[in-house]
């Protein structure tokens, strides 16, 4: 995934973010990019994955499920639609809408 920067350089953020999942996040967090914890010197103490796995045994009522995405709505075919040719707004709808000419 590329993006271009402001000075019009390519940076593909996925191959940076591979290249620096191992860096001690900046702050007091006390993780790694990718989100294992750190222990003194920096040395991964509990993997993320871990972590994750620890969390939802603790907690077993969290849904675990992958909710599937609703598809787009399909737009109604062309005969499904109501005949706009015959419509004509009432008398005060359309003098807001007209727009008046140039010198009128």
């Amino acid at each position: 995934m590329a993006h271009r920067s402001m000075q019009g350089k390519m940076v593909d953020m996925e191959k940076l973010m591979r290249q620096n999942e191992l860096v001690p996040a900046v702050g007091n967090a006390g993780l790694n990019a990718r989100g294992d914890k750190l222990g003194p010197g920096g040395k991964v103490v509990q993997r993320r994955e871990d972590m994750v796995a620890e969390y939802y045994e603790s907690n077993p009522k969290v849904a675990r499920k992958k909710v599937a995405a609703q598809p787009d709505p399909v737009p109604a075919p062309a005969e499904a639609m109501p005949d706009m040719s015959e419509f004509e707004p009432p008398e005060e709808v359309a003098a807001v809408v007209t727009k008046p000419k140039k010198g009128e």
